[in-house]
């Protein structure tokens, strides 16, 4: 079973009409897309791989 988080996100887009979705809660978790679901689906594979990394097993 996986789980689920709540992290803030934020949205932009650049001159190019580029979707940049950003999760504040990481530093450089960033991901960009065509659309918003592209980009989404970025960020949440960057997401896991921060949280990967800040998990720490005793």
């Amino acid at each position: 079973m996986s789980k689920k988080y709540c992290l803030p996100v934020e949205v932009e887009t650049d001159e190019d009409d580029i979707y940049i979705v950003s999760c504040p809660m990481f530093k450089g978790c960033h991901a960009d897309g065509k659309t918003i679901d592209e980009a989404l689906d970025g960020l949440k594979e960057v997401v896991e791989m921060c949280l990967e990394d800040c998990y720490i097993t005793l």
